[in-house]
């Protein structure tokens, strides 16, 4: 146990998502517990992690995600392992959320020069429904960006989708996107990659523009008898000669395509038992789709070599350099083990002093010459004059009768 390692998630802690600031202490080795100084609570090792609440030994959890994430059925798994088949799915699912934590926390924060993306979307048969599912990839280093699960293929997917990549895209940089013929694409775009500007001075509202380092290409194909006859190319947003520029920086083709999207898509179908098109299989419900799709596309990011990512290094000509789409993009510098995935910890974000409301309880320090400040109501009345005898108040003291004598 390492405490030096670890971190408070304890939310209302003044000293949460904090590593290596000494107020973490080991509690109980015995049960792998921690303890925080500062908050006074205790936590799990496997706290914030696939884990939490498992009675299960991690080596058998983590061989039963590693086959689901590379196409294996979950009615395999239980035949081979005498496992029930909701306890599997359970799994299944936490891993997904797992690594979905994982995605935002380390792809989703605006640190990726994209220059070329491509989005698209597939549909999936599941049981008693159809569903659809959008993804997009950054081109240049295969690295999936996102992707979002829907019963529709309507406006809102395309939305959500877009602001995904917006959130892993730096501010203000060129950007090529190339879609299919959807007519919901470049409208989507647009209002995803649109910022405040502020045209007159003084007061007034800021107008929402998109910059014109956007590029928007699109890809139409026309079939006959599901045959392929011809593909249109066209730009819908932007110029073509910058948008061929930013097609040769990223390696991406001699013309405008979503040939790499299609490829992913492809992989999804393999490695995600539920996205047979004729299986008995089928998934039931949208949160199995989606947990599904987030451990296979991190699983892609992390913990596989890509091909089409391998580079010979200066002087070893028969030696690849293998890299991962994350190794390539720059988030990490190693291949990740499937577990090192599932036991990844997401600190949360800093404790901020919430803002005081009311009145200070102190007030600044004044200059001593200054008159301090009278309290209550202003005097209407003059002050009485000390030199002058107060007058009585009450009711006249009352004098006794004397007493005659005859």
């Amino acid at each position: 146990m390492q405490p030096s390692e670890q971190f408070c998630p304890n939310l209302t802690c003044c000293a949460r998502g904090q590593i290596g600031q000494g107020n973490i202490r080991v509690h109980d080795r015995k049960r792998q517990r921690y303890r925080c100084t500062m908050c006074k609570r205790t936590f799990s090792a496997r706290r914030e992690t696939m884990f939490e609440g498992l009675r299960t030994a991690t080596e058998l959890v983590v061989i039963v995600v590693t086959l689901l994430a590379f196409g294996c059925p979950v009615q395999a798994i239980v035949q081979a392992y005498g496992r029930d088949e909701r306890t599997v799915a359970s799994w299944r699912d936490r891993a997904g959320k797992q690594c979905q934590r994982v995605h935002q926390a380390i792809i989703e924060q605006g640190q990726l020069d994209l220059i070329h993306v491509q989005a698209d979307e597939m549909r999936v048969k599941a049981r008693s429904m159809v569903a659809w599912m959008g993804l997009a990839m950054m081109v240049s280093t295969r690295l999936w960006l996102g992707g979002v699960v829907s019963r529709t293929r309507d406006t809102c997917l395309a939305d959500r989708l877009l602001r995904q990549v917006r959130a892993c895209s730096q501010a203000a940089c060129t950007l090529l996107i190339c879609t299919d013929g959807w007519a919901a694409y470049p409208n989507s775009i647009k209002r995803a990659f649109r910022d405040k500007v502020k045209r007159t001075a003084g007061r007034g509202r800021a107008s929402l523009q998109f910059g014109s380092d956007l590029h928007i290409g699109t890809g139409i194909k026309h079939t006959v008898n599901k045959r392929l006859t011809e593909v249109v190319r066209q730009i819908s947003h932007g110029s073509m000669a910058q948008a061929m520029q930013l097609l040769q920086r990223s390696a991406g083709g001699q013309v405008l395509n979503t040939s790499s999207i299609e490829r992913l898509n492809g992989t999804m179908r393999e490695r995600l038992a539920t996205f047979t098109r004729k299986c008995r299989h089928a998934a039931h419900r949208l949160q199995g789709l989606e947990t599904g799709m987030y451990l296979i596309g991190s699983t892609y990011n992390f913990c596989c070599f890509h091909q089409e990512l391998s580079r010979r290094t200066a002087g070893e000509v028969h030696r690849p350099l293998r890299q991962t789409p994350a190794m390539a993009s720059g988030l990490t510098d190693h291949l990740w083990c499937l577990s090192e995935l599932l036991w990844d910890k997401v600190a949360p974000a800093f404790w901020v002093e919430p803002k005081r409301r009311g009145r200070p309880r102190r007030r600044p320090v004044t200059a001593d010459s200054l008159p301090k400040r009278p309290r209550g109501r202003p005097r209407t009345r003059p002050l009485p004059d000390p030199n002058q005898p107060k007058r009585s108040r009450g009711r006249p003291r009352k004098i006794p009768l004397c007493s005659f004598t005859v």
